[in-house]
């Protein structure tokens, strides 16, 4: 382990698991003795092996310490130990499976080069009638105050979240004021400072550490009906809570209840959504509306969910996904803001008509999409993935790979500024190219069983089992 000590900030670069000394960790707990113990590999491998790392980075926050993990290596390193230090310190954590094509020159220069605000105290607080639940994030908790958080280091790209929950069974009483949530947010930051000379009227920068503090109070007016509710929500933000919730469920029962919890969510939204629409006279009793055609601003969860599952995150170990990938990721999702989540989850599918003309903004991940587009081109955002994509029909006319002044080039250099890690760009030509970079993507023809290619219809088949399971719940809630 090499440390590069830089103000408030620990760089801490891995080639492998700590093997000497108080933190030493026991890599052979990885290998195929769960299986044959008949022991559950994922529940064994997400929780932390010894609570030295844990306990290390209490220390690095009583000390205004940041802790950046890059480890760059393919074998067990045990994250799951590993992470406290760098995520409760409000650092990040990076790995990349080797050096020679990896990202890490790019994502360190992208940390050196941002502002950042430093011993940062978040606190929330609301109106009597509901109060935060969970709170979500890279920071520690206040060891003493109720929804108070430490953050050592932050910047532009840090994403926290709450959930909350009603103070009484009645939810807020009929005559309330509007709800309130005020976030007070107290920080350090380096500024520059002009001081003059004493040999003429040159000036040499100097910095100076000032304390700010910012508070946001927002009103909110309570929904009068279910109905309010479904009109104004925000599908990514609801995205971002699952994402966090069944994290949460994994570490604690592991990737089986957090499949089955995901999963069961899904099915109790679309049925309470179709309670909602048999208060509707109009609606037959037999109707079961599982893309919430009558609710625009939840009609991408079903997707959202499938692409969960879909996920390495949820994948199971025999499938093949390392432990140490899958806290990568929890840590990386828990992490991101709900939009760039959503990409991460559910790519963006683009296609052009051609380098320099957008043809549509967004694409279902099939091969039906790609075969009733006439666009030849796509460029598919997987959020740590770029990957543009000729399709073996293009025009031979077409320049390939892109020009560096067209539009779809432009647009990539623009998701490449906005990300607050390295996005890995491939550009595949069908055909000629291997596609399976691209085509592993399109995860609407998979199921979500783990059994690989189906007989294209993954998403199909998993609607139909949502919507057997909601029928089912909807028999038994009618008692017939």
């Amino acid at each position: 382990m090499v440390l590069l000590l830089l103000w408030a900030r620990v760089f801490a670069f891995l080639s492998g698991a700590p093997d000497y000394g108080d933190g030493q960790l026991d890599t052979r707990r990885y290998g195929e003795q769960y299986a044959s113990k008949g022991e559950d590999a994922d529940l064994a491998l997400l929780p932390e092996q010894i609570p030295f790392y844990r306990d290390l980075a209490a220390v690095a926050v009583q000390a205004g310490v940041c802790v950046d993990i890059f480890a760059v290596t393919d074998e067990y390193t045990d994250l799951a130990s590993l992470k406290f230090l760098s995520i409760e310190s409000g650092g990040s954590l990076f790995l990349y499976a080797n050096a020679d094509d990896s990202t890490l020159p790019q994502d360190i220069y992208r940390l050196l080069s941002r502002p950042y605000a430093f011993g940062c105290v978040l606190r929330l607080r609301t109106s009597p009638d509901f109060e935060p639940g969970h709170s979500y994030g890279h920071f520690f908790p206040d060891p003493q105050y109720e929804n108070v958080q430490h953050i050592i280091c932050c910047d532009s790209f840090a994403t926290y979240a709450y959930d909350f929950d009603f103070t009484h069974a009645d939810g807020f009483s009929r005559h309330t004021e509007p709800a309130v949530v005020q976030i007070a947010f107290q920080y350090s930051v380096i500024e520059p400072v002009e001081v003059a000379s004493g040999n003429g009227p040159q000036s040499y920068p100097r910095f100076c550490l000032k304390r700010r503090l910012r508070i946001r109070t927002l009103q909110y007016r309570p929904a009068n009906n279910i109905n309010e509710i479904y009109d104004s929500v925000d599908q990514e933000a609801v995205l971002h809570i699952l994402v966090h919730k069944v994290i949460l469920v994994s570490l604690e029962n592991g990737v089986r209840e957090g499949r089955n919890s995901v999963h069961d969510w899904l099915a109790i939204l679309i049925t309470r959504y179709n309670d909602a629409l048999r208060s509707d006279p109009r609606t037959p009793e037999s109707h079961i509306d599982i893309d919430f055609s009558q609710c625009p601003h939840l009609q991408m969860i079903p997707q959202f969910v499938f692409g969960l599952l879909r996920s390495p995150l949820l994948r199971l170990h025999e499938e093949g996904i390392h432990p140490d990938y899958r806290i990568y990721l929890q840590c990386l999702f828990s992490s991101l803001e709900p939009s760039s989540l959503a990409k991460a989850i559910y790519p963006l599918l683009i296609s052009y008509s051609s380098p320099n003309k957008q043809a549509f903004p967004r694409h279902t991940l099939s091969r039906a999409a790609l075969t009733m587009s006439e666009s030849p081109i796509f460029l598919l955002d997987a959020f740590t993935n770029l990957v543009v994509y000729y399709s073996s029909t293009a025009d031979p006319s077409l320049p390939f790979p892109p020009p560096h002044d067209c539009l779809l080039r432009t647009m990539i250099n623009a998701l490449k500024q906005d990300r607050c890690i390295t996005p890995k760009l491939a550009i595949v030509h069908g055909g000629q190219d291997d596609s399976s970079l691209f085509e592993n993507y399109l995860i609407e023809e998979q199921d979500v069983d783990g059994s690989g290619y189906a007989s294209g219809n993954g998403f199909i088949s998993f609607r139909e089992d949502i919507r057997n399971e909601v029928a089912e719940i909807l028999k038994e809630e009618s008692g017939s």
